[in-house]
């Protein structure tokens, strides 16, 4: 049975503190190689927090990392370069997305959204920017949202 440690790291700053150093010591494994392996998957995510997944087999000391991937808000909060949202949604913008940015987080969280294709993943993180108060490409999400359910950015939704 290999045992599981769940943690939540800096993207790219896994260090042999808490919550990662206490919790593989006792298992004899190499430390500094499983931080180091840690860090290169998460660095992309840097600046955030990252659910990171560890299983770790006692006998053989081989190990396997899971990624998570921070929420969608974090993801936007980022790419738009805000600490947070608006707070008043309806009347308050927090900042700006542009569709290419919504597109890169769509990719980022692929394996974590529910959206089958691209296009129904951008919806899903434009649908985020409605309740956090950030516009997309300029305008209003929930009229991205329409634009794009509509069909006006296929060509760029492709994938």
């Amino acid at each position: 049975m290999p045992e599981r440690i769940e943690a939540l790291v800096d993207g790219g700053k896994a260090t042999p503190g808490p919550p990662l150093g206490p919790a593989l010591g006792p298992l004899g494994v190499n430390i500094v190689e499983i931080l180091k392996a840690i860090n290169e998957k998460t660095k992309s995510f840097e600046g955030m927090k990252v659910p990171v997944v560890l299983l770790i087999d006692p006998k053989t000391k081989a190990y396997t990392i899971e990624v998570g991937t921070p929420p969608t808000s974090a993801l936007i909060l980022k790419e738009v370069g805000v600490e947070k949202g608006s707070g008043d949604a309806g009347k308050t913008r927090a900042g700006n997305l542009t569709l290419n940015g919504a597109v890169k987080i769509a990719k980022m969280k692929a394996d974590a959204m529910q959206g089958r294709s691209l296009k129904a993943r951008v919806l899903e993180v434009v649908g985020t920017c409605v309740s956090m108060g950030v516009t997309v490409d300029g305008k209003p999400a929930k009229e991205v949202s329409r634009e794009i359910a509509a069909g006006k950015y296929d060509k760029a939704l492709v994938g």
